[in-house]
């Protein structure tokens, strides 16, 4: 996942561990060689277009959405056709609001309409209220969230590990994300939830509690469900 920072200069750019203190708990139940923390790319202003999610500081985000506006009042002075003037008009009234245009509830035939424009406030935006107090690790895991993303973990022997996914994965999906011979000769995935992994104190223990189910390639993964994929090698 790649996070852009706008106006911010207290994070470096790179990739850059996601503390998430859920995993440090899971690592504590569960003994293996080595923890492997799930990873973002922070970049800089110059890959905005690219990013799954912006960090920004309150002036950032003022800039952004001045930048938006004066976009949309560029384009409707060169009298765009009928479907882009209404949408670029709709987009026009959210911005003046202070709204971006993520999450804005627009219709798809107006989204559909402003296509080929990138909108600064068109991706997830997390707002960094007091960046020189607030922890650069908590900024991240906002953003990593805000941006769709979730984490499974692998646990147990050689790693201990968080795995970063889209939001909506599918088991056989997450399991490609592992190796491709996972999706190829997926059987089932073993799963765990946190919570019921936290509750019982480990993973055999929960085993033990019948907290694990198993589950076919359909099943939508959950934020840090803990997997064990059974695949034909």
């Amino acid at each position: 996942m790649k996070i852009a920072l706008f106006g911010l200069t207290g994070i470096k750019t790179g990739k850059h561990n996601l503390k998430d203190p859920r995993f440090d708990e899971a690592d504590k139940l569960v003994e293996a060689d080595k923890k492997t923390y799930a990873q973002v790319d922070v970049v800089g202003e110059d890959q905005l277009i690219d990013a799954d999610a912006i960090l920004v500081s309150v002036e950032g985000r003022a800039d952004m959405i001045l930048k938006d506006l004066e976009f949309v009042e560029t384009r409707l002075g060169r009298e765009p056709q009928e479907a882009e003037r209404q949408a670029l008009k709709k987009i026009q009234a959210l911005l003046e609001q202070e709204k971006f245009v993520f999450n804005s509830g627009l219709a798809p035939a107006d989204l559909h309409a402003v296509a080929a424009h990138n909108f600064f406030t068109a991706k997830p935006i997390v707002v960094a209220e007091a960046p020189d107090l607030e922890n650069p690790d908590t900024l991240l895991l906002r953003a990593f969230r805000e941006g769709g993303y979730i984490s499974f973990l692998t646990v147990g022997g050689k790693e201990n590990r968080a795995w970063p996914i889209r939001k909506g994965l599918t088991a056989w999906e997450a399991g490609g994300t592992i190796h491709t011979d996972i999706q190829k000769g997926f059987i089932r995935a073993e799963i765990i939830g946190y919570a019921d992994f936290i509750a019982a104190g480990g993973e055999t223990q929960a085993k033990r509690a019948n907290k694990m189910r198993l589950e076919t390639k359909q099943y939508v993964m959950q934020d840090y469900d803990l997997t064990n994929f059974r695949f034909n090698k």
